[in-house]
């Protein structure tokens, strides 16, 4: 999933995404070159997008709704 970032990431945000990382079924978050984007993969077997979109945005990463 592809999810657009609400503001740019700081030492705190850095923290979260952290945090997000450690959650149960996601495998990988990347972030754009251009730092606006962050990328997730996730076994679609444990999460559906919309669990993995509010466990990002229960962890604290300043996500918007993904791209279209």
């Amino acid at each position: 999933m592809r999810f657009r970032l609400e503001k740019p990431l700081d030492d705190s945000s850095l923290n979260y995404l952290a945090a997000a990382h450690a959650i149960y079924g996601i495998h990988r978050l990347k972030l754009s070159p251009a730092m606006d984007e962050l990328f997730v993969e996730y076994d679609a077997t444990r999460l559906r997008p919309a669990e993995v979109e509010n466990a990002l945005a229960s962890a604290g990463v300043p996500i918007g709704a993904p791209p279209a």
